[in-house]
Formats: C-alpha cells, sequence, structure tokens
C-alpha cells in the first residue's frame, strides 16, 4: 500500500491568500486527490461536502484560520498523520498477511471551523472518514486534545479503510451492529498503537454504569439496517438532531463506546487483536460479544 499525506498546510496558506472568488477552485483543486475516490460513492462535489461540514469557511477572511494553519505545521502535524499511518499499515499487513487493500490512499488534512460546535466542543477538535477505501479525510482545528491526536485519528480511519476494501458496505443494508463494530474496532486498534490515552473521545466519553443503558439500547437494535437509520445509533441524539435525523434517546457517540464494548469482550473471546479483526464479519465479532442477531 501507498500512502501519500498531500501537504495541505501550503494549499491552505495559498488558498487564503487568494481573493475570495478564486477560493473555491483552490479548495477544489486542494481536495481533488481523494475526488475520484468520493465519486464512486455518491460524492460529486468536495467543496459543496466541505461547505455543509465544519471545514473552514472560504467565503470571508478570518485571521484565525492562517495562524492556525502555522500553528498546525509547526508541530509538525502532517509529518506525524505520516508516521502514525505508516505504524497502523505495519500493524495490520503484519497481522493478516494479504488482507485486501487500496493501492494507494490519498489523505487529506484539512482546517475546520473554529465556531462549529460539534467539531470544536462535541468532538474535542478533530473528526475523521476513511471508510471508503483509497481515501482519508481529517479535519480539525489545532486544540491541545487535537494537536496531541489526530496521528491517532489517522490510524483509526486507516483502520476502516481496509475494513471495507473487506468487508462489503451498502448503504441499503448496513445495520448498526457494523457500523459500532467497525467504531470499536477501529478505536481499540488506535489503543493497541498508542495506549489508552491514544483513544478518541467518542469511545471513552461513556464507561461502566453509565454506559449500561445505552449500550443494550443499542445491542437490541443492531439488526436495524440501512445508512439512513444508522447516527441515531452511532452518533446519540444531539449529533442526530444536527444531521436531520429522529434522536433515539442516546447521549454523544454511544455507538462508539459500545463499540468499543463488544469489540474488547470480542478479543478477550477469541485472542485476537484488533488489527487482527480488520476484516471479520460483524457478525462474528458480535457473536463472540455475546450480541445475538438474526444473521
Amino acid at each position: 500500500m501507498k500512502i501519500i499525506v498531500h501537504d495541505t498546510a501550503s494549499a491552505m496558506l495559498d488558498l487564503l491568500r487568494r481573493p475570495l472568488h478564486q477560493r473555491p477552485d483552490a479548495l477544489r483543486d486542494m481536495l481533488a486527490p481523494i475526488q475520484d475516490v468520493m465519486s464512486r460513492v455518491g460524492i460529486p462535489d468536495q467543496v459543496e461536502m466541505h461547505r455543509q461540514g465544519a471545514g473552514f469557511r472560504f467565503d470571508r477572511d478570518d485571521p484565525r484560520y492562517a495562524a492556525a494553519v502555522l500553528r498546525m505545521r509547526d508541530a509538525g502535524v502532517w509529518s506525524r498523520v505520516e508516521e502514525s499511518l505508516g505504524a497502523a499499515w505495519e500493524r495490520i499487513s503484519g497481522a493478516v498477511p494479504g488482507v485486501g487493500h487500496a493501492e494507494t490512499v490519498h489523505v487529506v488534512l484539512v482546517l475546520g471551523d473554529p465556531d462549529d460546535h460539534h467539531l470544536t466542543v462535541r468532538s474535542s477538535g478533530y473528526l475523521g472518514m476513511g471508510g471508503i477505501p483509497g481515501a482519508i479525510h481529517l479535519l480539525m482545528w489545532p486544540t491541545e486534545t487535537s494537536l496531541e491526536k489526530i496521528g491517532h485519528a489517522a490510524a483509526h480511519e486507516l483502520h476502516h479503510n481496509i475494513r471495507y476494501a473487506n468487508v462489503a458496505w451498502d448503504p441499503m443494508t448496513v445495520t448498526v451492529g457494523e457500523q459500532v463494530v467497525a467504531e470499536g474496532l477501529a478505536e481499540a486498534f488506535v489503543r493497541e498503537l498508542g495506549g489508552d490515552a491514544a483513544m478518541g473521545p467518542w469511545a471513552t466519553r461513556l464507561s461502566g454504569t453509565e454506559l449500561d443503558s445505552p449500550y443494550e439500547r443499542i445491542a437490541a437494535a443492531v439488526d436495524v439496517a440501512g445508512m439512513r437509520n444508522l447516527p441515531p445509533y452511532v452518533y446519540g441524539d444531539a449529533t442526530a438532531r444536527l444531521m436531520g435525523f429522529e434522536p433515539v434517546g442516546l447521549p454523544d457517540f454511544a455507538g462508539y463506546a459500545a463499540g468499543l464494548r463488544i469489540a474488547d469482550a470480542h478479543l478477550a473471546a477469541s485472542g485476537l487483536t484488533a488489527a487482527a479483526s480488520v476484516a471479520l464479519p460483524a457478525r462474528e465479532v458480535l457473536a463472540n460479544a455475546g450480541v445475538p442477531t438474526n444473521a
């Protein structure tokens, strides 16, 4: 596997110096390495996705933006992402020789919107999307947490990237069980690489007895199918509302914490690592964890 972490620092600094009317095209050029991959799954325009998400605003000047990019560059964010992805691939390829994967994975790291509550508060300043083989999109606003953990987020996304080069993902049939298993295994993998402190806030916000009730609700819903039905169970009520979905009575990122509990039970029962589990069917992980399914 060839992993290319693109120099979006230079691209963003160049974009921020341009007149406002030139910035959409500059952003489109910056995101071009992942456009072909994203278009295969129905995302025709990365600029529009950026606009609708938590990306930095490109329709106005904001003195915070260039300073943030420079802070990220001075902190070595891009090199740390590259190092983390290299270590992650070495661990997975060693655990599962011959595992399927994209020939090349393009990685773009983009500045987020400092005024977006979901990004800066709920997600501690960093997010990622890596479930489409061949592309990883990272989004961050530099905070103490995001500067420390963005490399771990990249490893989490690479686990997804490899998983979905091996596990079929159909938006019509994908289940809550698949989604929470994928998130739990990816966070367990981050822990294998970097210890407990490396894990993201999504998987660690709920634990112990506080997780018991959400866990039971999610475990009872593992057969719920269809991408449109997943967000409330994975991201919790607040994010579900933000995305336009009906809440189901769950706290923030409950599906991540439940997924980690499922992954941990699977790892204990099977003796496998999260790296070695990257391509396992969700039904096998759920069975090892004692979670019944209709499959």
